[in-house]
């Protein structure tokens, strides 16, 4: 494990490695071997969620890889289909069950229900029960716009620790982090590397941007490994994904360099302020409400 890991610190004291290996959209046959690959290269931070269909296989992976339970950091997500106290409630017994753990270290709501946001509070106010009987060492929130994290800041007890929200480059959300860091809220980012997207008429490739590829060559690192620094000088979380090992250990090698404060701003300067996700408000129930199976 490398000894200059960096960890951030949550607002209520827990700490995390910086870098985690994220799972979306990884197959139930990959995500095993993806997780052993992460955590014999060092990573001590798994990122999934129950819409991923992958728990259980992350589990898998983590007792496979044979490091103690204790070193390793796991986050997951709940799914709006799960939104209401008692049924978030069930949602985290069958996260736990997945996953095989006793205590889930970082515990998401994965997207706010814009429209039925009583239903989003609800399922907050049943991690905050989670927190307080020590199930989950820490809660917080995913997608959540800086007017909703006002909204459930108010009609709750505990500011979440982590909001999880798309930044890299290209779409780097000043305003929500703002948001974020206003209330001492972690920016967790997802997609940190991007990836190329079309922007207005033209389609832009991060890995082919000259900032970073110059920076690239400068450090004898590769673009994403430019990006993945960046997040870090920022104090973000970044949750890269890869299935390849080669690639997994790439993105955990960004330990040995920093940017100085001029190369941050160059970074910042490529911001689009186009998202390449959805717009979170645009899910619902309707169309996005698919069960979470047991």
């Amino acid at each position: 494990m490398a000894d200059n890991q960096p960890h951030v610190t949550l607002n209520n004291g827990v700490t995390m490695p910086a870098i985690g290996l994220g799972v979306y959209q990884s197959t139930p046959e990959e995500t095993t071997t993806a997780v052993v690959a992460a955590l014999e290269a060092g990573y001590r931070h798994i990122d999934t969620a129950a819409a991923y269909f992958n728990e259980t296989q992350v589990g898998e992976g983590i007792k496979r890889a044979g490091i103690d339970r204790s070193e390793i950091f796991v986050e997951t997500k709940l799914w709006m289909s799960d939104y209401g106290y008692e049924e978030s409630l069930r949602g985290f017994e069958k996260s736990r069950r997945k996953l095989d753990v006793d205590q889930i270290d970082l515990l998401l709501l994965h997207q706010p229900l814009a429209v039925e946001f009583d239903k989003t509070i609800a399922a907050y106010r049943a991690l905050e029960t989670l927190l307080a009987d020590g199930r989950v060492r820490a809660i917080g929130v995913s997608n959540f716009m800086p007017s909703q994290l006002q909204q459930l800041i108010d009609a709750s007890t505990v500011v979440p620790a982590a909001n999880q929200i798309e930044v890299h480059p290209y779409f780097s959300q000043p305003e929500w982090r703002a948001a974020n860091e206003q209330h001492g809220i972690l920016t967790q980012s997802w997609s940190p590397i991007g990836g190329s997207y079309t922007y207005g008429d033209a389609t832009k490739n991060p890995f082919e941007e000259p900032v970073l590829t110059d920076l690239a060559a400068r450090y004898g690192k590769t673009p994403a490994q430019v990006m993945l620094r960046w997040h870090i000088e920022h104090g973000f979380s970044a949750i890269p994904k890869s299935v390849k090992p080669h690639r997994i250990a790439e993105n955990f090698d960004v330990f040995d360099f920093t940017l100085t404060p001029t190369e941050v701003a160059a970074i910042d300067a490529l911001d689009t302020g186009v998202r390449g996700g959805p717009d979170s408000n645009t899910l619902n129930l309707d169309n996005y409400g698919f069960p979470i199976p047991d």
